[in-house]
């Protein structure tokens, strides 16, 4: 494993550029078809999270290649795990390897997944567990789907980068749940972006602006950690606040665009219209502003507030000309549009990226994105973490912080609620 304090020195310098080098629509094809002829490939699923996005990653999955099934499946809540062992037996029988004896609960449920014969692990509880488990999986030498975001916080980011440098010398393959990599649409604009096409980037804007999202009503059995835990969203600890949870999405490709990771941010947000406690304590809207080592600027946004105006969108801004990624365009002297018939043949990402995380696998070229996606998470954190106290934090600031959110072991009972952060009295750790 790697030292921590090798990894503390990250620099834009040592940025992965292997952003868009995802397999891609046809090799992944090819190579799925191909080895799987050969008839000793066959992918195993153990799920580490049973809810909804678990539960999906796993019909993903097994709708993106031929050989694939579930062996195993594990989550703290029975319940849970039941669901969704229900919904893919209806959906995929066939697919289906799990008896009693392979289905496992509790917080210690992971460990029994992973020594179970799986050897394609998709991790889908809440982030607050991410690194912990991601670390284990690639201890026990499993590829890895990981939804993302990767942490919750910089120790958890440190973890991980430790666990990507360890999973690099054992030639394990690993995809994360930003599926924007993997989208023809993206892929392709990223490509024409990447030559040149809207010329250099001088600025960047990228938003997910959306109305509220579910919540559970506490039910008098529940502790305090089960009520947190089944209302993660709402738990920074648990989620790392929507900003991380599910603006990474848009801030990693911004990233990718820019082959590098900010250096800086400065960013406000609040809590107005989720104010009651039974939203938790986070925020619910964010506007950051980052600046990358060669100065250009992000303007970042994110807000989950009933009634108001969505958009979720990436836009670049190049000295050639503009171009809006989430609609696969551009402007200016090398205007480009993706063609309506292109789009139709466009594949559900979501089960693009577990196919060419299979065909990897099988072609023994193991593709690697735990890197990519804990630095567009170390992003989203440190603008979580400046919006929080009201001071401007750097990338060093935000990798080398003490901040550690999650507890050291779990078991139910009380856990007190963090108050609402307030910029200029909370403090950067």
């Amino acid at each position: 494993m790697a030292d921590e304090k090798e990894i503390r020195k990250l620099s834009r310098r040592d940025f992965v550029r292997t952003s868009g080098v995802a397999v891609g629509t046809t090799l992944a094809a090819n190579l799925v078809a191909g080895a799987y002829a050969a008839g000793n490939d066959m992918i195993r699923i153990g799920l580490i999270g049973c809810g909804d996005r678990g539960t999906g990653a796993v019909i993903n999955a097994i709708s993106a290649a031929p050989g694939v099934k579930l062996v195993a499946m594990g989550d703290v809540f029975k319940d849970r795990l039941d669901a969704s062992r229900k919904i893919l037996n209806e959906r995929h029988p066939g697919e289906m390897e799990i008896t009693g004896e392979r289905c496992f609960t509790g917080f210690d449920a992971f460990e029994k997944v992973l020594a179970s014969d799986a050897n394609y692990i998709i991790l889908a509880t809440p982030p607050a567990f991410r690194p912990q488990h991601i670390k284990a999986a690639v201890a026990a030498g499993k590829h890895i789907f990981t939804e993302k975001p990767v942490a919750v916080d910089a120790a958890g980011i440190r973890t991980v980068l430790a666990a990507y440098e360890e999973s690099k010398m054992k030639s394990l393959a690993i995809a994360a749940g930003t599926q924007r990599r993997h989208q023809k649409g993206y892929l392709e604009t990223m490509r024409r972006i990447h030559a040149g096409s809207i010329g250099e980037i001088v600025a960047a804007r990228c938003y997910w602006n959306q109305g509220g999202l579910w919540k559970k009503d506490r039910q008098k059995q529940w502790t305090d950690l089960e009520w947190q835990m089944r209302n993660w969203l709402y738990f920074t600890w648990l989620s790392g606040d929507h900003i991380v949870e599910q603006h990474v999405h848009n801030i990693d490709v911004i990233n990718w665009a820019m082959n590098a990771h900010p250096a800086r941010a400065v960013g406000m947000g609040g809590r107005q219209s989720r104010t009651d406690p039974a939203y938790g304590h986070i925020y619910d809207h964010f506007s950051i502003d980052y600046e990358y080592e060669n100065g250009v600027h992000l303007m970042s946004m994110c807000r989950q507030v009933p009634g108001t105006v969505g958009n979720v969108s990436e836009t670049l801004v190049g000295t050639k000309g503009n171009s809006q990624v989430n609609r696969y365009s551009i402007t200016g002297a090398n205007a480009w549009r993706m063609a309506d018939d292109e789009r139709k043949t466009e594949r559900n990402p979501y089960e693009q990226e577990h196919a060419d995380l299979i065909a990897s696998i099988r072609a023994a070229k193991p593709i690697n994105e735990l890197r990519n996606v804990a630095e567009s998470t170390l992003t989203a954190i440190m603008g979580r973490m400046s919006a929080y106290t009201g001071k401007a934090v750097t990338w060093e600031q935000a990798l080398n912080s003490k901040e550690d959110l999650v507890p050291a072991s779990f078991a139910f009972g009380p856990i007190k609620v963090p108050p609402v952060a307030v910029p200029g009295v909370t403090e950067l750790i």
